[in-house]
């Protein structure tokens, strides 16, 4: 096998909210410099963090690293706006935009008055924005909403965004292989969940008819290297009680990696007491702060497997098992780019022998 360079590595920008959207540019420059191949901006509808405006802004920045949400969503936007947003970015950078979409929760949607996506309206959401990209015009009434008469007209002909698809469960990630360009793996799958999840990809990919690696799989593993122990509660344990007190969703991540749903129950029960302890002392604890003594209930093997916590050549070790596991590249979730320069090194060694 040839040697792994940093390319095969993406990171996030402006985790969490975003108090200074400006600091994008410092970390995506950063990214660059590293020569990972990839940036990321997910996106919260609210203060500070519209995705148009910072890919734009961390665009203008840069000049070959690909970038692109982990994610948006079809709903927030109407088929007109996402189009000539994923068209203008690919002129602006010279087609190093990628577009990338996910389901989120229905709790959102209800709350919005938004309607909830499904398997079939986020397929038909990218067929259209694909059909109005080749130039066609479209009318389609169906479970992406009633576009009676969508058409652009004349306008140079762009090289499309990649679209890809945030996925957990099989029925997802089949979809994922079959109508879109690429998947993003949650983060706290273990290196055997990545392995079962890149199969079923490939699957749906080849059940469509198309090449099963030309769907590019990335993994999300959230990353702690040379962390203090309150760093690693921060980045580490508080998020991944954040998704796994998820109805459901935490459902979805143990059954992907084969673990056991039963440390669920007791751990849900000490998130739902510390909120109700917390807002009862009028909330001192803020963001994920509250969840951080919950997610001790929570088996070490979740952290274990699906992280990567320790020296930075701990964590570059593992970033390779998950690569092993057959994901094509890795985003790490977590850490931004202004602190991955060892785990970067560690990683990727030749690379760093070859730019000297």
């Amino acid at each position: 096998m040839s040697p792994r360079t940093p390319a095969l590595l993406g990171a996030y920008v402006l985790p969490g909210p975003a108090m200074d959207p400006t600091v994008c540019v410092a970390q995506t420059t950063e990214a660059e410099r590293l020569g990972l191949g990839s940036v990321w901006l997910s996106e919260l509808q609210g203060p500070l963090k519209d995705a148009g405006a910072l890919c734009g802004y961390m665009g203008h920045a840069t000049s070959t690293i690909g970038f692109g949400t982990s994610i948006t969503h079809f709903g927030t936007r109407h088929p007109m706006a996402l189009a000539s947003w994923g068209a203008t970015m690919q002129v602006l950078t010279g087609g190093r935009f990628l577009f990338g979409f996910g389901r989120s929760t229905a709790r959102r949607w209800r709350q919005w008055g938004v309607p909830e996506p499904t398997l079939r309206s986020m397929a038909d959401s990218a067929d259209i924005l694909r059909r109005l990209w080749n130039h066609e015009p479209v009318s389609y009434s169906g479970p992406a909403g009633d576009f009676p008469e969508l058409d652009w007209g004349h306008f140079p002909d762009v090289t499309p965004p990649p679209l890809l698809l945030a996925a957990i469960g099989p029925k997802t990630l089949e979809l994922g292989g079959s109508h879109f360009d690429g998947v993003f793996l949650h983060p706290f799958l273990s290196p055997e969940g990545v392995e079962r999840s890149v199969a079923l990809v490939r699957a749906g990919a080849e059940r469509a008819g198309k090449d099963p690696v030309s769907v590019t799989v990335y993994h999300e593993l959230v990353v702690a290297p040379d962390m203090s122990d309150a760093e690693v509660d921060a980045a580490v344990r508080a998020r991944a009680a954040a998704y796994f007190s998820g109805a459901g969703y935490g459902e979805l991540i143990l059954r992907a990696n084969g673990w056991d749903a039963e440390p669920l129950g007791p751990f849900r029960e000490a998130v739902r007491q510390a909120t109700a302890d917390n807002e009862a002392a009028g909330s001192p604890l803020k963001g994920r702060e509250v969840l951080v003594e919950p997610s001790r209930l929570l088996p070490d093997r979740f952290f274990a497997e699906g992280a990567a916590v320790g020296s930075a050549k701990d964590c570059a070790r593992r970033i390779h098992d998950f690569l092993d596991a057959g994901a094509d590249q890795l985003i790490v979730h977590g850490v931004t780019p202004d602190a991955l320069g060892p785990t970067v090194a560690a990683f990727a060694p030749e690379a760093g022998k070859e730019g000297k």
